[in-house]
């Protein structure tokens, strides 16, 4: 089952990218818990995923002229994607919370190119304006880290954490 957290993820002045989403993450269990109610389940799992170009928190753009400003610095150079997420029981004790960092490096490209990639829309509702499981691979020069992070939940770290709460039968 799926539970919308309705929480403000605006981030305060001077916050780093790492307190930010210790603080989001946490909002979110505490409102997707309170949200869930007497509905049954084995565990709960939050997430939120970050993408930083050194402290600054790149969220998704507003509109194409937004997402075409964010690919050009991100253009030529290094960022990092971060996602934490939470596991906790029905009765909000804290599993385990992690948080992965992946480096991506943007290859340089035209000012067309990226112009053309961020009116394609693709990256409108992705942090860092790319999508880098779809036309948006076409821009990622290197990965270092989980790609799986990248694309948005860092698959294989979540698997092991399920598996060492006891929260995952035999796998696979």
């Amino acid at each position: 089952m799926i539970v919308a957290a309705d929480i403000d993820e605006q981030t305060e002045p001077g916050e780093r990218p790492e307190p930010y989403l210790a603080r989001i993450v946490a909002a979110k269990r505490k409102a997707v818990h309170a949200r869930a109610g007497e509905r049954s389940f084995a565990a709960l799992l939050v997430a939120d995923t970050s993408v930083t170009l050194g402290d600054e928190i790149l969220g998704k753009p507003r509109d194409a002229e937004e997402a075409e400003s964010m690919l050009e610095r991100l253009a030529g150079r290094e960022h990092r994607v971060l996602t934490r997420y939470s596991l906790s029981l029905p009765d909000g004790s804290l599993v385990v919370e992690r948080t992965v960092s992946s480096s991506v490096w943007i290859r340089s490209a035209s000012g067309d190119e990226l112009r053309r990639y961020a009116r394609s829309g693709e990256g409108l509702d992705k942090a860092g304006a790319y999508a880098v499981q779809g036309l948006g691979a076409f821009l990622v020069e290197r990965i270092a880290g989980s790609y799986a992070n990248v694309v948005g939940l860092p698959s294989c770290e979540l698997v092991v954490d399920l598996r060492d709460a006891g929260l995952l039968g035999p796998f696979p």
